[in-house]
């Protein structure tokens, strides 16, 4: 009897908490002959795909005239699945009285009739296998250019049928045993092996065919750089094998990347026959791979069975609220696509199931990013504006919306940058989020904002929660409070300059766009791992919720332990993921039995660590010192036994198609391997390191923590206080002075100037002014003032440079010779005519507290001050 484990919990990245369900699988009677049936129509597996141009017209509008649904399942039936099935070009074409193609589930003349039928074909318990979804998946009639996206849309609107049924809605994650098997031995790519891939890959194809693009050196510079040069460099030939790694199969050469693009895609031939190319291709991997000797997995070793990571259980998305979803970029096109945005990979589906199907075109600097995503540099993704215009219409008839993203971007230095955008360009928008610095914005155009939805909700200056790191972003609109922005779970902006208002002025000829401005001008630098549009307001609780799912491309792996434990179906589990194109995240491992009978207890695990192609990974082995119990008090059938609370990063080597994973014990119930100590390497030799600068600045809160110690003003006045907070994250954030740059002193500059503001204006200072600057009149004429300007110089330039002359800074006489200058200026220099004969300005008190601004912003904001 096979068994599965459903996730009803509210956490996905909290594996202890999640309710698991064992239950038995039950298949619908007659499966193989439904199998059979639905590979008869127009061909089976192999029938040719119909793709739907443009903007993904749904199916053809037709009115049901037949029998009323029977029940309240027949109805959610036809809702959720037989509307979007049953047209002629979708399912309808066969699986109809017309099209007399058995199972009829799209039929038209009785929706009770196709309800029964569609039984025969859906797992409710379990859309994603369900007969329907893997036949369109592998092929069978899809109607659009990917098999997956297809097999994605019909899993949301089997699931949707499902939630109905449930009165729930919410996905769940069951979880499947893979097959048992033995780690098995595998050819892995050695670290240093640049002269075996230079004699039979590099030197005899790639750098001759190849170095035009994919080399650092060529004038396209297409990465990845594996055609990297010249030969005769030891260290540019090892890069370049480095970049060629995954792009080799060792095990099967035909499967490489690099003889598919020729022998399928016709990438860059270099004879008139891409065939001859690509055999030569798989000739010369298959020389290099016969150098390599395989890995033997160590017979010593105390190890579980082995799995990969596509033969784990699909672990995000599950429990998310997609109930209002009207668009959904989940991005699994790019595990098919490696990083190519061309042919059909050029497109990003719109999974929401929600018709027109608003697709993604990509262009310019745009790549798929690995654990599904796409990675921005200087591109942009664009659906068509006539499939955009069902934003328009679906929220202008609730009057709400929510974005939701999952992002990290690139920096935190890019400003006015869009992530999600519905617009025209850079001034006509119906709505953006958006980057500025470490701010999330958030602009919507309501009858109460101006066509740009300005002004906008940004996240506060202070919290600086906008952060280069993975980040969950929901962005909400009602039509009585106004905006707001979540991260990560946390409101964290709801001080709508605008609050409230209507979206009637939306404009439905607008595109949709991710990454940039549809004028292609704002190009967002970041990775977009999904993106979800929402056509009402989240509550709190929803976004938590859907937070709390996580996100990309996220596996239980179950390895099998029975044969050491001698539980029966006893397994230790990991969440794992591509984490990025080069390694894989695994995180909180347990223990659990599918057999909801056994009450494990004693059972010691110490030593985990985990197993790649053959042998134990180089690095990443977090889990080597676990040293712990599985014990009756701990485990409960339901929720197993946490075994740490950790994760760690392990290399990508062949891929996660081909990449098989293991797990090795140190112990394990009566199993032990003595491993044998660890040899420490040799101390390695100081090295002799250029010499470091012992002068360097102060940073942003010590520049501001110095000017106020030099003028006596407190941080806490109010004009200064904003300054700070307008300023803070343009000043130097690092004390090496070759990091300073002409946009810190602009800053530094403006922060003076609101410090000497309040001095001269005698405001919040610790120091009266007039104690300060003993015998400088403030309240006379600037002529008559600065008649004796070095009762104001002296006490500034005390302050800042000291009383003793140091070699290492400015000149005291020299400097005061330059403030001079800059009240009276430059005898016989008409250019520069000093502060005190300033044309039509009026000479009075209040210009001279000015003028004596300008002289204390000059000394106190100076390098005097800034040098560390």
């Amino acid at each position: 009897m096979q068994y599965v484990t459903t996730f009803t919990g509210t956490s996905l990245v909290d594996v202890p908490n999640r309710l698991f369900a064992p239950r038995a699988r039950l298949l619908a009677a007659g499966v193989a002959l439904v199998a059979t049936m639905l590979a008869g129509c127009s061909g089976g597996s192999g029938a040719p795909v119909e793709v739907v141009p443009g903007a993904g017209n749904g199916p053809a509008a037709q009115t049901y005239t037949g029998p009323a649904p029977s029940t309240g399942d027949v109805q959610a039936f036809k809702i959720n699945l037989w509307d979007n099935i049953h047209a002629d070009n979708r399912c309808g074409t066969c699986h109809s009285v017309s099209g007399g193609q058995t199972p009829m589930f799209a039929r038209s003349d009785d929706v009770n009739l196709a309800y029964a039928a569609a039984n025969m074909v859906v797992d409710l318990a379990s859309p994603k296998d369900s007969m329907m979804v893997v036949k369109v998946g592998g092929g069978h009639n899809c109607w659009l250019a990917s098999n997956a996206a297809c097999a994605s849309i019909l899993t949301t609107w089997i699931t949707n049928w499902a939630g109905s049924t449930a009165a729930g809605g919410d996905k769940k994650i069951q979880l499947e045993p893979p097959v048992i098997r033995d780690p098995g031995t595998s050819k892995n790519f050695p670290d240093d092996q640049g002269l075996l891939y230079s004699t039979t890959v590099y030197n005899p194809i790639v750098s001759q065919f190849c170095s035009r693009c994919h080399s650092s050196s060529s004038s396209v510079k297409q990465q990845p750089f594996f055609a990297e040069g010249p030969s005769n460099n030891a260290m540019a030939v090892q890069a370049a094998y480095e970049a060629a790694k995954p792009k080799m199969d060792l095990d099967d050469p035909a499967n490489s990347r690099f003889v598919l693009r020729l022998r399928n895609e016709s990438h860059n031939c270099w004879t008139a026959s891409c065939t001859n190319d690509a055999n030569a291709m798989q000739t010369a991997i298959t020389n290099f791979a016969a150098g390599i000797s395989p890995t033997q997995v160590d017979p010593n070793l105390v190890t579980s069975k082995a799995t990969t990571l596509y033969e784990g259980t699909v672990a995000s998305g599950g429990h998310r609220d997609d109930s209002t979803v009207i668009a959904m970029y989940e991005f699994k096109t790019g595990q098919t696509c490696g990083q190519s945005i061309t042919g059909a990979c050029a497109t990003a589906y719109d999974t929401s199931g929600v018709d027109p199907a608003m697709d993604l075109t990509l262009s310019g600097g745009v790549q798929w990013f690995g654990g599904w995503g796409l990675n921005f540099t200087a591109g942009k993704a664009q659906a068509s504006t006539a499939a955009s215009k069902k934003l328009k219409t679906l929220i202008n008839a609730t009057g709400e919306y929510s974005i939701e993203a999952w992002v990290t971007p690139g920096n935190v230095v890019q400003e006015d940058m869009r992530i999600v955008s519905y617009s025209a360009g850079l001034t006509q928008r119906n709505f953006n989020l958006g980057q500025t610095m470490y701010n999330y914005d958030f602009f919507n155009r309501s009858d109460k904002t101006d066509g740009n939805g300005s002004p906008q909700l940004s996240t506060p200056d202070a919290a600086e929660v906008l952060q280069a790191s993975l980040q969950h972003v929901v962005a909400t609109f009602d039509p009585a409070t106004g905006r707001k922005i979540y991260v990560n779970g946390v409101l964290v902006a709801s001080n709508d300059p605008t609050p409230g208002g209507l979206l009637n002025d939306w404009d439905d000829t607008f595109a949709f766009v991710l990454g940039n401005e549809v004028s292609g001008n704002r190009n967002w630098a970041g990775v977009i791992r999904l993106v979800a549009i929402h056509n009402r307001a989240l509550s709190l609780s929803q976004i938590q919720q859907n937070f709390q799912a996580g996100v990309g491309e996220k596996y239980f792996l179950m390895f099998s332990v029975e044969h050491l434990t001698s539980i029966p179906e006893s397994f230790v589990v990991f969440e794992g993921s591509q984490f990025d194109s080069y390694s894989y995240l695994f995180r909180k491992p347990f223990f659990i039995s599918l057999d909801d009978t056994q009450h494990p207890d004693m059972i010691d695990v110490r030593g985990l660590r985990i197993g790649l192609n053959g042998g134990e990974a180089p690095v990443g082995q977090a889990y080597a010192n676990l040293n712990t119990q599985i014990t009756t008090a701990m485990y409960s059938s339901d929720t197993g036994q946490t075994l740490l609370d950790l994760g760690t990063i392990v290399p990508l080597e062949k891929g996660p198609d081909s990449d098989e994973f293991f797990l090795t014990f140190d112990k394990l119930a009566s199993h032990t391997f003595n491993r044998p100590p660890p040899v420490t390497p040799p101390a390695p030799t100081p090295a002799d390191l250029d010499p470091v600068s012992a002068i360097g600045v102060h940073t942003f809160d010590e520049i501001s923590a110095s000017l106020a110690a030099l003028t006596g003003v407190s941080q806490l006045d109010s004009a200064v206080a904003n300054t700070v907070a307008t300023v803070r994250q343009s000043l130097p954030a690092d004390s090496d002075i070759k990091a300073v740059l002409a946009s810190h002193q602009v800053a530094i500059a403006q922060l003076a100037i609101g410090y000497c503001d309040a001095l001269m204006e005698n405001r919040n200072t610790t120091i009266p002014r007039d104690t300060m600057f003993v015998g400088f009149n403030f309240g006379a004429a600037p002529a008559t003032a600065f008649a004796s300007e070095n009762l104001l110089f002296d006490p500034l330039l005390n302050r800042v440079l000291g009383n003793t002359q140091l070699a290492s800074q400015p000149d005291k006489t020299t400097v005061r010779t330059e403030l001079h200058n800059l009240v009276n200026g430059i005898s016989g220099d008409s250019t520069r005519p000093g502060l005190l004969n300033t044309a039509g300005v009026t000479n009075d008190a209040a210009r001279t507290r000015n003028i004596a601004k300008a002289v204390c912003s000059a000394v106190i904001g100076s390098a005097a001050m800034l040098v560390n």
